[in-house]
């Protein structure tokens, strides 16, 4: 397994993370029901085979699938070492004055966890007057820090599909430890590496960890695939992957694993540091 040092949070990870959303949402890319006991076993199995493997960044959230993602985790990791693990999840960027701490209090009872290693504001799109919201006085990022002084949190984040001007407010703030956000084969825009231009680069000035999902595209390529070549039989997953793994920026990349048999073949691809691609070069213009 390769590891990492997750930024300013001088936390040692895996680069290979353990993503939330397929064990919480319903149907989510494919047929699942985190209340089907045989599904919701298997994805159990893969947070234990996970941790056998050398995991350690586990991410989730209370709204995937109502606190079901966090309590498939939290029996995953019955008996597990949590000091060798960095468990993260997250808070709504959107909850007023005191509904933070109790989300946390949730999450910490679900998880099976004596405190969360990183909570993130969960937002797809900030607007400049929902930054304002989140950045005010007694606003979310408030309260988090207070939560950090409690010793319920480790590290404070956010979450983005962006690449606004409010995801710039946040990272030049130096109020966050690290940021999520989609980055992939098809969503590049965080990072431009000719100009060189993009929230990644911001964040890394920062020093900021940081971490990527939906490196897959959540099945778009796949449908783009079948629309430009229908006859083409080819399993992309693992090259997808393999693209954000390559990428020099990304600390973790976030794959959703519903059975152990997905973590075997991804913490393999992970070790295949040789299979990488160079992004510069692939870039690079040619004159």
């Amino acid at each position: 397994m390769e590891y990492v040092q997750f930024g300013k949070t001088g936390r040692t990870v895996s680069r290979l993370g353990f993503g939330g959303a397929v064990a919480g949402l319903k149907n989510y890319l494919h047929d699942y029901d985190p209340a089907d006991e045989g599904q919701r076993g298997q994805v159990v199995a893969a947070v234990e085979k996970a941790i056998e493997m050398g995991v350690t960044y586990f991410d989730t959230a209370p709204g995937y699938g109502a606190g079901q993602s966090e309590s498939i985790f939290g029996d995953g990791f019955r008996g597990a070492d949590f000091s060798k693990l960095f468990v993260a999840t997250k808070v709504s960027s959107r909850f007023e004055k005191g509904e933070g701490i109790r989300s946390i209090e949730n999450s910490l009872k679900r998880l099976g966890a004596p405190a969360l290693d990183l909570v993130q504001l969960h937002g797809s799109s900030y607007s400049a007057e929902h930054a304002d919201f989140v950045l005010r006085e007694g606003g979310m990022i408030d309260e988090l820090e207070d939560a950090k002084r409690q010793g319920l949190i480790k590290h404070i984040g956010f979450t983005t599909e962006d690449n606004n001007d409010s995801v710039y407010r946040f990272i030049r703030s130096g109020r966050f430890d690290m940021y999520q956000l989609c980055y992939n084969l098809f969503f590049q825009h965080p990072y431009d590496p000719n100009r060189p231009f993009g929230s990644l680069f911001e964040a890394e000035k920062q020093g900021m960890g940081i971490s990527s999902m939906r490196p897959t595209t959540s099945g778009l390529f796949s449908k783009w695939m079948n629309m430009v070549d229908p006859g083409n039989k080819r399993d992309y997953t693992q090259d997808l992957i393999r693209f954000c793994f390559s990428n020099p920026l990304i600390d973790v990349v976030l794959v959703g694993m519903r059975n152990a048999g997905r973590v075997i073949a991804n913490v393999a691809l992970c070790d295949d540091i040789g299979s990488r691609i160079d992004i510069m070069d692939l870039f690079r213009y040619y004159t």
